[in-house]
């Protein structure tokens, strides 16, 4: 039932331009994959040798992820997910062991416009991988790799968060495959997917995700951006209405958690577009005084609401 609510809900987030070029086709290519991701290694950062083998890595994630089938769904190509992932290597511990960063981002379209949102980003801080030139990607979920493990679960977190702004908890089955990656590589004992030094890690994530306290957060990003944002070029209050009552939810959320690292990535992709969609409204007050409570970091840009 989820996978047909999400295909109609796919349906009605398309393009206006893009029926019209159909309905002048006569044959339809579909193609398997679900993503669409640019992929970018930078090691500026790091001298003394020869790195320009790392190039090769950012094509060989990139195939990697572009060529694989990750779910059972048909996606067309203009269904395709658009994602990128920015790798700034910070270190080079030795000639073929390096630590990064990688910042990841997932957006889906606003129907009815050519914008588009972001609907996931991360900055991941602490990355250590294991690369030499000519090494091959190969896909083993079930056994934790320095590259492809880390790959995985970006993949699969930015699946269950597009499916779940089309249906209520509809990435459910995406980020389950996310949290069975993320056991593996804690069973490993690896950097960066455990609390560390009070910095919370992928683990935490997808855990915070699972966790029945955030069932609320997951419905509210159905209703955020196939209710709200989707609505706002045929009812902008409506779409407002619909936006406010999800910031309250979440922050009924927040008073039952101590901590979650769920609520700020929800404000790291969307403060912006928060502050933009309530800038002058008669609801901007409203808004104002429940995010300065919810989302202090993030005071300044919610301040030009009331402008």
């Amino acid at each position: 039932m989820h996978n047909e609510i999400r295909l109609m809900a796919r349906m009605h987030i398309k393009y206006v331009l893009v029926f019209m070029l159909l309905s002048l086709a006569q044959t339809i290519q579909v193609s398997g994959q679900e993503l669409q991701c640019n992929v970018s290694v930078n090691y500026q950062n790091i001298t003394g040798n020869d790195y320009s083998f790392l190039d090769e890595l950012g094509q060989n994630i990139r195939e990697y992820i572009n060529d694989r089938r990750w779910t059972n769904d048909v996606y067309e190509d203009f269904e395709r997910i658009e994602c990128s992932f920015q790798v700034i290597i910070t270190e080079a511990i030795s000639l073929t062991r390096f630590r990064a960063r990688v910042l990841v981002v997932g957006r889906r379209p606003i129907y009815g416009t050519v914008q588009k949102t972001t609907v996931f980003q991360v900055n991941d801080q602490e990355w250590v991988f294991d690369y030499d030139r000519g090494t091959p990607l190969f896909f083993r979920p079930d056994v934790f790799h320095s590259i492809t493990s880390l790959v995985n679960f970006y993949v699969y977190i930015l699946l269950g968060y597009d499916y779940d702004t089309f249906d209520n908890m509809g990435g459910s089955p995406h980020f389950e495959q996310a949290r069975r990656v993320a056991d593996v590589a804690k069973n490993a004992g690896t950097v960066g997917w455990s609390s560390l030094a009070g910095e919370l890690g992928r683990g935490d994530l997808i855990s915070q995700i699972m966790d029945p306290r955030y069932r609320d957060l997951r419905i509210a990003y159905a209703d955020y951006h196939l209710r709200g944002l989707d609505r706002f070029v045929t009812d902008a209050n409506a779409a407002r209405r619909t936006i406010l009552d999800v910031i309250i939810r979440i922050e009924a959320v927040a008073d039952e958690v101590e901590r979650s690292y769920y609520i700020d990535q929800f404000f790291t992709a969307k403060y912006r577009e928060i502050a933009t969609a309530f800038k002058g409204s008669t609801v901007a007050v409203q808004a104002y005084d429940t995010l300065a409570r919810l989302d202090p970091a993030h005071l300044s840009e919610y301040s030009t609401m009331l402008n």
